[in-house]
C-alpha cells in the first residue's frame, strides 16, 4: 500500500514539475520573443538613421561635385574667353598688317605697271639698236676681209693654231707645277698616314707611384700590424721586401718600394690579414705566399689577354709571362703594358698603310719592352735584353733585329724596325702619355721662385702655367724700367744655368707705380 502511495506521489510531483517547467519555458519564450522584437525595432531605427545619414552624405557629395564642376566650368570658360580675346587681338593685328601689306602691294603694282611700260619701250629701242649694230658688224667684217686678204675661215684657222700653241705652253707649266706639288706633298702624305694611325687608337694610363696606401678600419689595427715588439711588421717586411711606414696618419699605413709587383703583393696580403683577423708571423708567411701565387696567376692572365686582344699567337709561355709583368711596370707615369698595346696597334696600322710585314712587326712591338720585366739584374739596355730574350725563346731573326734596333743600338736590317721606332716614339712622347713625378714638379716650381726672389728689389714672384712662366713683381722705387729689362734677362740666364726643364720658360718682370688718394 505504501509503495502505491509513493508511486502516486512521485507521479504527482513529476506532473507538477512538468507543469512548472512548461510554464517557465513559455515565459522564457515570451521574453525572448519580446527581446527579439525590441532588437528588431532597434535595428530598424539604426538602419533608418544610417539611411538618413547616407542620404545626407550623398546630398552633400552631390552638391560638392556640382560646385566643383561649376567652378571648373567657370575656370575653363574664363580660360577659353581669354584665349578667344587673345585670338581676337591677334586677328585684329594681322588684319591691320594685311591691310598695310595690301596698300604696299597696290603701290608696288602701280610702280611695276609703270616700269613694265618703260621696259617695253626700252626693249623696242634695244631691238632697233641691235639691228643697227648687226649691220655695222657685217660691214666691218667685209671691210676687214678686203684689207687683210683673209676670209673668215682662214682667220679662224690661224686663231685656233695660236690658241693651241698657247695651251701647250700653259700645260707644260702646269705639269711642272704639279710635279713640284707632288714632291712637296710626299712629306704631308707621310704625316697623314701617321695621324690616321694615331687617331684610331686611345688608351688610358695609371699614374706612377713609389708608394701604396692601405686603409685601416681603425687606428687600433696599427698596433696589431706592428705586433708585440714589432714582430708582425718585421715578418711582413721580410716576406714581401717592402718597407711598411706606420705614422700619425689616421687609419692609414704606407707601403714603400720600387718594385710595384712586391708592393702589390704586400698591399693585398695586408688587406687579407685585416679581413681574416689573425695576424701573426706564421699566418703572414702563409698569406704572402698565397697572394704571390695569385699575383703570378694574374700576370699570366694579363699576358694571355694582351696576346688575345692583339691577335698574336704562338709565343713561348715565359714571353707571355713577361708581357703580363709589364702590367705592374710604369715608366714616367705610363703603364708599360698599356704602352706596349698602343705601340703594337700603332705599328700594325703604320705597317698596313705602307705595305710592310704587319704580323712580324706586331710581334716585335709586343716584345720590344719585355727586358724591363726581366727578373735578372743586368747592365744591358732593355732593348738589347728584350732582343736576347726573344732570341732565347726561338723568335725569328727578323723579329729579334726589329726589337734590338728600336732604340738604334744596333743597325736596322729591316724597314719594320723604323716603323717600330716611330710607333714607340709616338706612344711615349705624345702629350699626356707621360707625366713628371709630382715631387720633381713641385721642386722645379719652388726652384724657379727661389731664383727670382734672390734678386734685390723683388717684392713677389709667382710660377704659373705649370712652370712655363714666372712673373716677378718688383719694387717700383728700387727698380726702374731699364733695370726691369736687365733683371728679366739676368733671371732667365740664371734659370738656364741652374735648372733642367722641358721647352722654355717665360720670365715677366712687372713694375708699376700706384698713386692713391682718398676723398673725404
Amino acid at each position: 500500500m505504501d509503495m502505491w502511495v509513493t508511486i502516486v506521489l512521485g507521479l504527482a510531483m513529476g506532473l507538477v514539475g512538468l507543469t512548472i517547467g512548461w510554464a517557465l519555458e513559455r515565459q522564457r519564450q515570451k521574453r525572448l520573443k519580446q527581446q527579439a522584437g525590441d532588437d528588431a525595432r532597434r535595428i530598424l531605427r539604426e538602419a533608418e538613421r544610417e539611411i538618413e545619414a547616407r542620404r545626407k552624405e550623398a546630398d552633400l557629395e552631390i552638391k560638392d561635385r556640382m560646385l566643383q564642376a561649376r567652378t571648373e566650368f567657370e575656370q575653363e570658360t574664363r580660360v577659353r574667353r581669354e584665349e578667344l580675346q587673345g585670338l581676337e587681338r591677334r586677328l585684329n593685328q594681322r588684319e591691320e598688317i594685311l591691310d598695310r601689306k595690301l596698300e604696299v602691294l597696290d603701290r608696288r603694282d602701280r610702280e611695276l605697271g609703270g616700269r613694265e611700260q618703260e621696259m617695253r619701250t626700252r626693249e623696242t629701242a634695244v631691238v632697233h639698236q641691235e639691228e643697227h649694230w648687226r649691220s655695222l658688224v657685217e660691214e666691218a667684217k667685209r671691210t676687214l676681209e678686203q684689207v687683210a686678204g683673209f676670209t673668215s675661215e682662214e682667220a679662224k684657222t690661224q686663231l685656233m693654231q695660236a690658241l693651241e700653241d698657247e695651251a701647250k705652253l700653259h700645260a707644260a707649266g702646269r705639269i711642272k707645277r704639279i710635279e713640284d706639288e707632288a714632291t712637296e706633298l710626299a712629306e704631308e702624305r707621310a704625316k697623314q698616314v701617321i695621324g690616321r694611325a694615331i687617331c684610331r687608337i686611345a688608351s688610358e694610363y695609371v699614374a706612377e707611384a713609389a708608394v701604396s696606401v692601405v686603409d685601416l678600419p681603425s687606428d687600433d689595427m696599427k698596433g696589431r700590424i706592428i705586433g708585440r715588439e714589432g714582430r708582425n711588421i718585421r715578418a711582413l717586411e721580410k716576406a714581401t721586401g717592402i718597407d711598411i711606414i706606420v705614422d700619425d696618419t689616421p687609419e692609414t699605413i704606407i707601403l714603400s718600394g720600387f718594385d710595384s709587383i712586391r708592393r702589390e703583393i704586400a698591399r693585398v696580403a695586408i688587406q687579407r690579414l685585416i679581413q681574416d683577423g689573425r695576424i701573426h708571423p706564421t699566418r703572414i708567411e702563409e698569406m704572402v705566399e698565397k697572394v704571390t701565387k695569385e699575383v703570378e696567376k694574374d700576370i699570366r692572365e694579363a699576358g694571355e689577354q694582351a696576346c688575345f686582344e692583339l691577335g698574336i699567337t704562338g709565343l713561348h709561355p715565359e714571353l707571355v709571362r713577361m708581357v703580363g709583368r709589364l702590367k705592374y711596370r710604369f715608366s714616367y707615369s705610363q703603364n708599360q703594358l698599356a704602352h706596349t698595346k698602343e705601340v703594337v696597334t700603332l705599328a700594325g696600322l703604320l705597317a698596313a698603310e705602307v705595305g710592310l710585314d704587319v704580323k712580324a712587326l706586331k710581334r716585335a712591338a709586343l716584345l720590344h719592352d719585355i727586358g724591363k720585366a726581366a727578373d735578372q739584374g743586368t747592365e744591358t739596355s732593355h732593348a738589347l735584353l728584350s732582343a736576347e730574350l726573344a732570341k732565347k725563346y726561338n723568335e725569328e731573326p727578323r723579329v729579334v733585329n726589329i726589337i734590338a734596333a728600336h732604340h738604334e743600338e744596333v743597325a736596322a736590317q729591316y724597314p719594320e724596325a723604323v716603323i717600330l721606332q716611330a710607333a714607340d716614339t709616338l706612344s711615349a712622347a705624345r702629350p699626356g702619355a707621360r707625366r713628371e713625378i709630382m715631387e720633381t714638379y713641385v721642386k722645379r716650381l719652388a726652384k724657379l721662385e727661389e731664383i727670382a726672389t734672390s734678386f734685390k728689389g723683388v717684392e713677389k714672384c709667382f710660377a704659373i702655367q705649370a712652370g712655363r712662366e714666372i712673373r716677378v713683381v718688383v719694387e717700383s722705387g728700387q727698380i726702374n724700367d731699364q733695370a726691369a729689362f736687365v733683371m728679366a734677362r739676368d733671371i732667365a740666364k740664371r734659370i738656364e744655368e741652374e735648372m733642367e726643364y722641358p721647352g722654355q720658360i717665360k720670365v715677366t718682370v712687372i713694375r708699376e707705380t700706384r698713386a692713391v688718394e682718398y676723398a673725404r
